[in-house]
């Protein structure tokens, strides 16, 4: 059984860990807006980028309602940014994926994100890698090792 650690130094990571995803989030929702996106519009955006994808399946990874995402898919599919196709695996089932300027905007929207990016190339490799790992470990990942 684990104990809870209140140690000055575990006290100050997990106040380390807030602020740093206080101002990822502050930056993406900055970012998103620039584009007129709302930040769960970007989010979906960015999954449907990189490959087309069932919308229960968006709905587990962003942890929310499936009636969510179609409405967030609804809206990126006025602008112009997603589609619905039938699934090629079973017709019955629909996909959403982003359209060309869909993925355009997504490229966009990645590379006007700096907050994290800009810190973390003045680390070298291998503490990136350190990073990475330890990150992935606190998430439970027991794959963590490169």
């Amino acid at each position: 059984m684990a104990t809870t650690r209140t140690d000055p130094l575990t006290l100050e990571v997990v106040d380390l860990i807030g602020t740093v995803v206080a101002r990822y989030h502050d930056e993406y929702e900055e970012a998103a807006a620039r584009y007129h996106l709302t930040g769960a519009q970007a989010r979906v955006l960015g999954l449907l980028s990189m490959e087309p994808t069932a919308m229960r399946r968006i709905a587990r990874k962003l942890k929310c309602e499936p009636s969510n995402v179609t409405g967030i898919i609804d809206r990126l599919e006025a602008r112009g940014l997603a589609e619905r196709r039938p699934d090629p695996a079973d017709r019955r089932v629909k996909i959403a994926a982003a359209t060309e300027e869909g993925r355009r905007t997504a490229r966009e929207l990645r590379d006007a994100l700096h907050f994290a990016r800009e810190p973390l190339a003045e680390l070298s490799a291998e503490e990136r890698g350190t990073l990475r790992d330890l990150l992935k470990r606190m998430l439970g990942d027991t794959g963590a090792g490169a």
